[in-house]
């Protein structure tokens, strides 16, 4: 990764002659007793690279019972990847699975041919008053991989390669980039990334993945002569050459990777390239048929 300043911090475009793809403001949703702010899937974007769902949560304060509690609900044909900012969570799964995540470190949770998990902070040793605040999303599995046996890894905060220089710091939570790989086995080549720029630091996004977006967590970021602002998903023309700059410390992810190898059908926890697969999940969930989470006896549910 260079972070060497270019001499022009203006965009280089594409030939429709701009570098912004889409600009996603994201709607809230309710996700286990919290307001989250779901970017992907929306009206403008279905997905980026194999992201087909960003969801933020918080910043929130765990106070006076308030806690998200994720009932067990199950997946096929994704991954999940939880990321915090700060908070603990409690991820238990159908596989006997037990794992607290806490800030800086990745849960990778494949799906496959179907998986049952459950998220919650009342049992995740989150003290009285505790911020909760982070991120999920969904990487969906290339066709080839969608019926794969389920199965989950942790990465500690240590294991996850940071980079720091010219007033730039960055932590590459899953795939390669600037030279350095995440440890995290994924599939369809997934790239995220945490960031934070100083004021009137500049910051090149590597023009070689295909499809790039960026969230913004706080502070702002300007792009050419754009600005963006907290909460906003900016989504990028295809090898347009971006510089992010900003006037105040700013904190954004980097998410993308190549194209889907075809559409994807989103429909609530499940996601396939197959309408039958879809009906089938629906069958099974409504009929009984998946895993359990052993400690955890609640369930999610099929929607209506």
């Amino acid at each position: 990764m260079s972070w060497q300043p270019t001499a022009d911090p203006e965009c280089v475009t594409d030939r429709t002659g701009s570098p912004i793809d889409s600009v996603i403001v994201p709607r809230r949703r309710d996700v286990g007793g919290f307001d989250v702010m779901r970017a992907l899937p929306s009206a403008e974007r279905r997905a980026v690279g194999p992201f087909v769902f960003f969801d933020q949560f918080g910043p929130l304060q765990l106070i006076q019972g308030r806690s998200l509690e994720v009932r067990p609900h199950p997946h096929v044909g994704l991954a999940t990847v939880t990321y915090l900012f700060a908070g603990k969570i409690m991820h238990r799964d159908s596989l006997g699975t037990v794992q607290p995540i806490q800030p800086g470190e990745v849960n990778w949770m494949t799906a496959g041919r179907g998986i049952v998990h459950s998220e919650r902070t009342s049992d995740a040793g989150n003290p009285p008053g505790a911020e909760l605040f982070g991120i999920q999303t969904w990487v969906a599995l290339p066709k080839a991989h969608e019926e794969i046996e389920p199965a989950f890894a942790h990465h500690a905060r240590i294991e996850l390669p940071e980079l720091e220089g010219e007033g730039v710091w960055s932590r590459i939570i899953l795939g390669q980039c600037f030279g350095r790989s995440a440890p995290v086995v994924t599939y369809g080549d997934p790239l995220y990334v945490d960031c934070r720029l100083d004021a009137g630091a500049r910051f090149s996004l590597p023009a070689e993945i295909e499809e790039r977006a960026v969230s913004i967590v706080s502070g702002e970021l300007q792009i050419g002569k754009q600005r963006f602002v907290p909460g906003t998903l900016a989504v990028f023309t295809p090898k347009a050459e971006i510089v992010l700059t900003t006037d105040v410390a700013t904190h954004f992810i980097l998410i993308g990777g190549p194209k889907l190898d075809g559409p994807r059908i989103v429909w609530w926890n499940f996601v396939s390239s197959s309408q039958e697969r879809i009906e089938a999940a629906k069958t099974d969930w409504r009929a009984g048929r998946f895993a359990s989470v052993s400690g955890d006896d609640e369930f999610i549910p099929l929607p209506e």
